[in-house]
């Protein structure tokens, strides 16, 4: 079986490695989503592995370095620079909505604040919701809840159809955000 996608009603969504592979979406395949929203996603595979604690140092020589690629050297860093979504941030033509947690362990600020900063300096639209006591992913219910409802308005303005006000969605969380209100979609 298989499903036509219509790049203009088709969204990408993900967190972690499912951030990660939103924000590959939508620079290696610039047109095929209406829109994506990256939830504590990589955005340089070199800073997010250089990011990793020195006590993570004996797994990496037996697991990342040799399935991801090693940064040490001339040819796993370019070869990490290839696959990394900050590199063709200039090919991202649609909105893109990132959340992050202001204490991740994992996936660190860095990398949604580079990427922030990359499509800030090219004038494309990107809303940044950061949560200042979240680590990797939401866990608090009011941080949540708002993420939701922030994600709600975003894909609704770029998908079409109905969502919901925001009330007291974002009561009690720890958030700031940027732009405050989601960009119109660009087809």
């Amino acid at each position: 079986m298989r499903a036509a996608v219509d790049c203009n009603c088709d969204r990408h969504l993900g967190g972690s490695y499912g951030g990660y592979a939103t924000l590959v979406g939508l620079t290696f395949t610039p047109t095929k989503f209406a829109c994506g929203v990256d939830i504590v996603g990589p955005s340089s595979l070199v800073t997010l592995i250089e990011s990793f604690p020195a006590y993570w140092q004996p797994f990496m020589e037996v697991t990342w370095y040799k399935r991801v690629g090693d940064p040490r050297t001339p040819q796993g860093r370019k070869m990490l620079l290839e696959r990394s979504p900050i590199t063709k941030v200039d090919q991202i033509q649609r909105p893109l909505l990132i959340g992050q947690g202001a204490n991740d362990p994992r996936v660190t600020q860095k990398e949604s604040d580079q990427i922030v900063a990359a499509m800030n300096a090219r004038k494309i639209p990107v809303t940044y919701a950061i949560y200042a006591d979240e680590g990797h992913g939401f866990a608090r219910p009011e941080n949540r809840i708002s993420f939701y409802a922030i994600s709600d308005s975003f894909l609704g303005k770029c998908l079409g159809g109905r969502t919901e006000p925001f009330g007291t969605d974002l009561k009690g969380a720890a958030l700031s955000a940027s732009p405050k209100a989601p960009p119109t979609c660009r087809a």
